[in-house]
C-alpha cells in the first residue's frame, strides 16, 4: 500500500482494529457477553474495556474542542497528572458500573465515528506536524488520535481476547 498517507493509514488501521475488537466480542454469544471473569486486572468483562474506550474519546473531544477554541486542555482529565493515570482509569472503571454491554457498545460506536469524523476534518500536514496546533505543545495531533483509536484498540483486543476465550471456555 504504497502511496498511503499518515492520516489514511490512521483511519485504516483504526478501523480495522475497531472491527476486530467487535468481532472478538460477537464472537460470544450474545446472552454471554456480560459475563465477568476471575482475574486480577482492572477490567474483567466486555463493557469494563468498552468503557474505558469510550471514556478516553470523551477526553480526547474536550482536548481537541479546548484546543482548537484556543485554550491548552488540562491533560489527561481536571484534578489528574499522567502520573496518576492509574487512578483515573480505576476511577472510569467505578464510574460506569451501572452501564450494560449494550448501553456501552451504542456509546462507543458513537464516540469512534465522531473522533474517526474530526481525523477525516484534517489535512495530513495537519496530523503530523509537530507543534501545528499551539494546544499540542510539542507533538501533533496524529499523536493524539493514534494513542486513543488505533493503538488503544489494539490494547483492547488483547483485553478482551482472554476474556472472551475465558467465557467460550466457561471458566
Amino acid at each position: 500500500m504504497t502511496g498511503e498517507s499518515e492520516k489514511e493509514r490512521l483511519l485504516i488501521d483504526s478501523e480495522q482494529k475497531f472491527n476486530a475488537l467487535l468481532d472478538i466480542i460477537e464472537s460470544v454469544p450474545s446472552r454471554k457477553r456480560s459475563t465477568s471473569i476471575e482475574t486480577q486486572d482492572r477490567d474483567k468483562n466486555f463493557r469494563d474495556v468498552v468503557m474505558h474506550l469510550y471514556e478516553w474519546h470523551a477526553m480526547l473531544e474536550r482536548w481537541y474542542r479546548e484546543g482548537m477554541d484556543g485554550d491548552i486542555p488540562f491533560t489527561p482529565a481536571p484534578g489528574y497528572k499522567w502520573r496518576t493515570l492509574k487512578q483515573l482509569n480505576m476511577n472510569i472503571w467505578e464510574n460506569y458500573q451501572e452501564v450494560t454491554l449494550n448501553q456501552a457498545l451504542k456509546k462507543l460506536m458513537l464516540s469512534h465515528e465522531r473522533v474517526m469524523s474530526i481525523i477525516k476534518s484534517h489535512t495530513n500536514e495537519e496530523l503530523v506536524t509537530k507543534k501545528y496546533y499551539k494546544w499540542t505543545k510539542t507533538s501533533n495531533l496524529y499523536s493524539y488520535f493514534a494513542a486513543n483509536t488505533s493503538d488503544h484498540y489494539m490494547w483492547a483486543i488483547k483485553k478482551c481476547e482472554p476474556i472472551a476465550k475465558s467465557i467460550k471456555q466457561g471458566t
